[in-house]
């Protein structure tokens, strides 16, 4: 497109300088004419002086035979005469052309004079032109100039608000991420407590339970001897006391893995004692084979 314009913008620019290059010789050619006119009317004035002179002479020769009064006279005079006739027709037209050439000439001057007042014309009208439109692209130059620093100034104050707003909103995606990864703590940390809390309540549970049963144990094993007392003798309640006891690490050997259990073991262990009033075996005799107990 630009390669276009400059193309176009250089045609126009070679016609002009055409046009004023035929102006130029358009001028000459006027003022070459009207010089040609001008010598044409010079040469002319001089035919004619001719033949005026001419016209003179004959008239003078015509008078001079009419003075005569001799036989040939009257020839010399009609031979005068037609001289006369012929030098006053080729004045009058030496005359004639003379006025001609005169009036060709003054229109040349008048026509040159004329053209070069247009050209002058023109070209003062073509430069108040040119300066008008060197005042027009001057305006539009400095409004364009204008409308660009305006344009700059807005383009610049839109790429500031849009950082401004892009700060913004990185800003807040910050504080939203930092939100929610406070939230996500506080819940992993709710979470864990719970799961603490939990764990804590079922080790209890666990140990209450554990406790529980080494009771229920306990109690049981001390009712079972106790019956085990009532059914057999005195020496039969000595192996009943004897077995227990050797049950009793059993227990407490349980009881090592659960310390809850091992507690209760402890406190329940004087259960397997004899019984108040049992009289205690004899030296050097061995006591009755006793029943066997159920198990506990």
């Amino acid at each position: 497109m630009a390669a276009r314009k400059q193309t176009v913008v250089n045609a126009v620019a070679s016609l002009e300088q055409q046009l004023a290059q035929l102006k130029a010789q358009l001028a000459k050619a006027r003022a070459a004419q009207a010089a040609d006119a001008g010598k044409a009317v010079v040469g002319l004035v001089k035919d004619a002086a001719k033949a005026t002179a001419t016209l003179k002479a004959a008239q003078s020769k015509l008078a001079a035979a009419a003075k005569k009064k001799t036989p040939g006279s009257a020839k010399q005079v009609a031979a005068a005469k037609a001289v006369v006739a012929s030098a006053k027709k080729e004045a009058a037209t030496a005359k004639a052309t003379v006025a001609s050439a005169k009036k060709e000439a003054a229109a040349a001057k008048a026509a040159a004079k004329l053209a070069t007042a247009h050209d002058k014309a023109v070209a003062k009208a073509e430069a108040a032109v040119a300066k008008r439109l060197k005042a027009t692209a001057k305006k539009a130059a400095a409004k364009s100039k204008v409308a660009e620093k305006k344009a700059a100034a807005k383009a610049k104050l839109t790429a500031k608000k849009a950082a401004v707003k892009a700060k913004l909103a990185a800003k807040k995606q910050a504080v939203k991420a930092k939100v929610t990864a406070k939230k996500a703590a506080l819940k992993k940390k709710a979470a864990d407590k719970k799961a603490s809390v939990k764990a804590k309540v079922a080790a209890k549970k666990a140990s209450i339970k554990a406790k529980a049963a080494a009771k229920k144990t306990a109690v049981k094993a001390k009712v079972v001897a106790k019956k085990a007392v009532a059914k057999k003798p005195v020496a039969a309640k000595k192996v009943v006391a004897k077995k227990a006891a050797v049950k009793a690490p059993a227990v407490k050997k349980a009881a090592v893995k659960k310390p809850a259990v091992k507690k209760a073991v402890v406190k329940k262990a004087p259960a397997a004692k004899k019984p108040a009033g049992t009289a205690p075996a004899k030296r050097g005799r061995k006591p009755k084979a006793a029943a066997p107990v159920a198990a506990v």
